[in-house]
């Protein structure tokens, strides 16, 4: 019989924060990027040189940095003046990249577990350019025993033809950043794609019978309404997408919008305030869950919890290796993160060279490695006590009864058992509420 632990109230709330300001909010690795060191780079060429450990699956990532347009909000590094030999010569870096990679005895002979195209716009590739990159990777390490192959796209670059050619590459999981559904809301936000091919792309896509088709949707874009938000959560619903992630608007620092705050010497973005985002997702899963979809994470709603599956985020939340190619990109291989360069040309340089392009690197502890996987597995709205216990040691309840306490006083979390388990409240700000478990020497970092 599950029991709730009930654990002493005290008067505290959460910090205050109402207005959007710039600055990263989403978690997606620890300790934050701004502890990885160049200096430690030699810590990934040891780890490649260790057999992985037995059992720990791969997975490999592939950035795809180019775009027809760069969004307003957009913070990843991508590029929309590279030319078709530009875009040839970064193919065979990443190309080349990987076949270091692979005879490497961490990778050597390992087949994928997962393969996840990101951007960008992987999308924006032709379909000659997609079928070399992908021939040239299962060249490397074979594809057949992948659970997944995940693949954005943004809906105006996919014709008939392409997504015909995606699915023959064998994709199962298609992601569509489709963000809004009113023109003018994409327009002013700088997103590239109208309304029109949204449902031209996704009617298609229905028809090749993807295994999972995914729906990305911004809560809070610039100029958007509560009216508008209603109207895109309906029309996510009706067209019925195996799952549907969801994120509320951020402002990091290298965005175009931030910039424009900087010349005006404005503080406050020009998006909806924290409360009136977390109000709108709420009420995005509120009609999802009358939809029958099962929310399955702080971001996501999945229409059939036996059948769709996000293999990428639950591996990778809970230590798998990640082989991270291309510009900017970060993965983690036999216990050490690193980030690839940043920039196009050093990087491509790099790799032509015959050297791999990382920039910085770090060897967590074996207590920031609990941290990590825990913060980012609470991000799915339940922990298993027991599942720590059994891969690290502590348990979690114990290691991390101070902030636990914290945000069961806020009442957001309650422990049942083997379950530490957040409500939806706690689910809606969750990405505010991990700093609470991190290191006092990672409270306060930019986590860029």
């Amino acid at each position: 019989m599950s029991t709730t632990t009930a654990l002493p109230a005290t008067p505290k709330s959460p910090p205050l924060e109402k207005q959007t300001t710039v600055g990263n909010y989403f978690v997606s690795n620890y300790p934050p990027f701004s502890f990885w060191k160049p200096e430690l780079v030699g810590e990934l060429s040891a780890a490649l040189e260790r057999p992985p450990q037995p059992g720990n699956p791969l997975g490999i990532y592939l950035h795809i940095p180019f775009c027809r347009k760069r969004c307003h909000f957009c913070y990843f590094k991508v590029y929309t003046d590279k030319d078709s030999a530009a875009i040839r010569n970064y193919i065979e870096a990443t190309l080349k990249e990987f076949a270091i990679y692979a005879a490497k005895p961490a990778i050597r002979g390992r087949k994928p577990n997962f393969i996840y195209f990101g951007g960008g716009t992987p999308s924006y590739l032709s379909v000659d350019q997609l079928r070399h990159l992908t021939d040239g990777m299962k060249a490397l390490l074979p594809w057949d025993e992948a659970e997944e192959v995940a693949f954005e796209a943004e809906p105006g670059t996919l014709t008939d033809h392409k997504l015909k050619a995606i699915r023959d590459l064998g994709v199962t999981r298609l992601s569509l950043g489709v963000e809004n559904f009113d023109d003018h809301i994409l327009e002013i936000n700088g997103r590239a794609h109208h309304s029109k091919e949204i449902a031209r792309a996704y009617g298609y896509a229905r028809q090749l019978d993807f295994p999972q088709i995914n729906i990305d949707l911004i809560a809070g874009m610039v100029e958007e309404t509560e009216a508008n938000w209603r109207e895109c959560v309906r029309k996510t619903i009706e067209m019925a997408p195996d799952s549907v992630t969801i994120y509320e608007m951020e402002i990091p620092y290298n965005t175009t919008i931030y910039k424009q705050m900087k010349a005006e010497g404005k503080l406050v973005a020009p998006v909806a305030d924290w409360e009136t985002k977390r109000s709108w997702v709420n009420y995005a899963f509120r009609e999802l869950e009358k939809a029958s979809y099962t929310i399955s994470s702080a971001y996501t709603a999945i229409k059939n919890p036996q059948r769709t599956k996000f293999i990428y985020r639950d591996r990778l939340w809970a230590g798998a290796d990640l082989l991270s190619l291309g510009v900017a990109s970060f993965g983690h291989i036999g216990g050490t993160h690193y980030q690839n360069h940043h920039e196009f040309d050093p990087y491509v340089s790099r790799v032509q060279q015959g050297e791999l392009p990382v920039y910085r690197a770090l060897t967590p502890t074996a207590d920031e490695r609990l941290i990590r996987e825990f913060i980012l597995q609470l991000k799915l709205g339940h922990v298993s006590r027991a599942y720590f216990q059994q891969k690290f040691g502590p348990d979690p309840a114990e290691r991390f009864a101070a902030p636990l306490r914290t945000l069961t006083d806020w009442g957001f979390l309650t422990i049942e058992s083997d379950t530490i388990r957040l409500n939806r409240d706690g689910l809606l700000q969750v990405d505010r509420l991990l700093h609470e478990f991190f290191l006092p020497q990672h409270h306060n970092a930019r986590y860029a």
